[in-house]
Formats: C-alpha cells, sequence, structure tokens
C-alpha cells in the first residue's frame, strides 16, 4: 500500500545552466526517485500559445525511444513549479560545461562520434522538428558518461525537407568542430599515428559537415556515418552494394532465359 504521509514532490531545485529558451528546468524526486523537470518560464505561463507549445511538446517526444535521447515519462502540474513535461533523470554536465571546464577526453568525442549521430538519425526518422543541436543540449550523465540529447522536439510533420536535414549536418559539424579544439589527450596518444590519421579524418569531416555550400555538405546522416566510420567501412558498404547489385542481374538475367511456364 501506498505511504499517503510521504510527499509526492522533495527536493525540487532549479537548474539555470540547463534553461532553455523558453523553459526553466529543474531537477526532483517524485515518490522519491530522481526526475527532471521541463516548464515554461513564469513570464509566459499564462500565455495560451505557449501552454499549446508545451503541450504539443509532451505529445510529440512521449513515444519517442531511443538511448541517447531523453526519455519523457509524464506531465503534470507540479507544486511551486508549474505545468511540467517530467522526464528521467539525467543529471550530469552538458558539452558546453566539459568544454569549458577542459575536461573533453577521447571517450567524449567517442560518443560524439558514434552516439550523437545515431539519435539524429533518429529524430530525422521520426521527422521530427527541433531546435538547433548545440553542446547545452548533450548532456553527458554523471557516473558512465552516457551520450543523451534533450530539448530534441517541438513539432512533427509527414517528411522532413532537405533543407532540415542539412541544417542537422551542419549543426553535428559545429559541435564536433568544438569537440575537437576542445579534446585534452596525452603525449603518448597524440603522438601514436593511428590516433592523428583518426582526428585528421575527424577534422575533414567537420570541415564539410560546415561546408557555406549546402551541396558540399553530407547528404544524410548515412552518409556522415559512414564518413565517420573510415574509408574501410566505405569500402566494405560500397562492395556489399556492388556485390547486391550483380546479384540482382544475374536474377533477372536468369529470369529472363528460364522458359516460360
Amino acid at each position: 500500500m501506498a505511504d499517503n504521509s510521504r510527499p509526492k514532490w522533495t527536493e525540487i531545485e532549479h537548474l539555470p545552466e540547463w534553461d532553455e529558451e523558453f523553459y526553466d528546468i529543474y531537477t526532483a524526486r517524485k515518490h522519491g526517485k530522481w526526475v527532471m523537470l521541463k516548464t515554461l518560464k513564469e513570464s509566459l505561463r499564462d500565455d495560451p500559445a505557449y501552454r499549446e507549445m508545451i503541450e504539443k511538446e509532451f505529445d510529440i517526444r512521449y513515444n519517442l525511444c531511443h538511448p541517447n535521447i531523453v526519455m519523457i515519462n509524464d506531465f503534470e502540474d507540479v507544486p511551486g513549479v508549474g505545468l511540467s513535461i517530467i522526464t528521467d533523470d539525467v543529471y550530469g554536465d552538458p558539452l558546453s560545461k566539459l568544454i569549458d571546464k577542459d575536461e573533453v577526453t577521447p571517450e567524449i568525442l567517442d560518443k560524439i562520434v558514434c552516439q550523437l549521430p545515431e539519435a539524429i538519425g533518429y529524430i530525422q526518422k521520426n521527422h521530427i522538428l527541433h531546435h538547433p543541436i548545440r553542446p547545452e543540449t548533450i548532456i553527458f550523465t554523471e557516473n558512465i558518461r552516457n551520450l543523451k540529447l534533450i530539448d530534441v522536439g517541438f513539432d512533427q510533420r509527414n517528411h522532413l525537407t532537405p533543407t532540415d536535414a542539412s541544417e542537422d549536418i551542419l549543426n553535428y559539424g559545429r559541435v564536433l568542430r568544438r569537440t575537437l579544439d576542445a579534446l585534452k589527450v596525452s603525449p603518448d596518444k597524440a603522438r601514436d599515428p593511428k590516433w592523428k590519421t583518426y582526428i585528421s579524418r575527424l577534422n575533414k569531416v567537420a570541415d564539410r559537415c560546415t561546408n557555406p555550400d549546402t551541396h558540399r555538405r553530407y547528404r544524410d546522416v548515412q552518409d556522415l556515418k559512414l564518413a565517420l566510420a573510415g574509408d574501410s567501412n566505405r569500402r566494405l558498404y560500397i562492395i556489399v552494394i556492388c556485390f547486391l547489385a550483380i546479384m540482382t542481374l544475374i536474377l533477372g538475367w536468369l529470369s529472363w532465359k528460364a522458359p516460360s511456364l
């Protein structure tokens, strides 16, 4: 039986460094479990347009499910805070803070390379419109430094435009560039030829992502992931595609040669 004597909400604390353009962010315990709260700024709470905005964001994000995206689990009026989107607890440090504190490690870089494109691809697959991905919206959890993307959607369309996809590529490139510029490695690792080749490739990827000419950027997230993976994976991908094309031609030729039944 539930203990009704215990308050539902405790240890509510504002996190101003996490605040977004229209929202304030809090951490709190709900029935003793840590969660995060996202609520409209006080000056906007009585505006029907902004109230509709937060309700729409909840509706759009509620069914999203990805390991590198902050999950929404409820929407309710929290005493002293207001109507709030309630998410899983992702307490940790935004990438922007790690950059400022000179704490960007190779492990952080690897997650920007491997996990962030997966999250972007998932958002695009679900045709979600979102604010630009920035170091402030990329959180690394406190203990295991898992990457979690916040502020991931405010509207949904039947399909995304090429401009939407290109903007995601551009913003990913900007994040990658800032991560590379802030990266701290040991002298021994910095001299390692494989590491130097890896960093050189990532610098080229960042340059192409941020090219002012949109036609020179990567076409989509799949192309971006192939470039991040390196030439060996790209060659394997090309070999597989060529093999499938040849098999399709052979099967077509056999079907054409086969006697009619």
